[in-house]
């Protein structure tokens, strides 16, 4: 299942740098973790259960930069498979 460009938008924007941020998206439960800059690297989709682990699909971006090594060139998102547990 690929990311939907409305979810990739949401998370292009830079959020706190090294934090984990849960929220919802279109009826799917969402965790996603942020690096250094602030950008998102890794998600999880699916359902919350009640411990707050996510079942669902895992993601990870791969980001490429330009030579000054701050400017966002481009960024895909892989996904790595199943996770029962986050």
């Amino acid at each position: 299942m690929p990311l939907s460009p409305k979810l990739e938008a949401k998370l292009s924007k830079p959020f706190a740098p090294d934090s984990r941020i849960d929220d919802v998206f279109a009826g799917n439960d969402i965790t996603f973790i942020t690096d250094g800059q602030g950008h998102a690297i890794t998600l999880f989709i699916g359902k919350r259960k009640p411990d707050g682990s996510i079942n669902g699909e895992r993601f990870v971006r791969r980001l490429k930069f330009e030579a000054d090594g701050v400017t966002l060139k481009a960024s895909h998102w892989e996904n790595k498979g199943k996770v029962t547990r986050f």
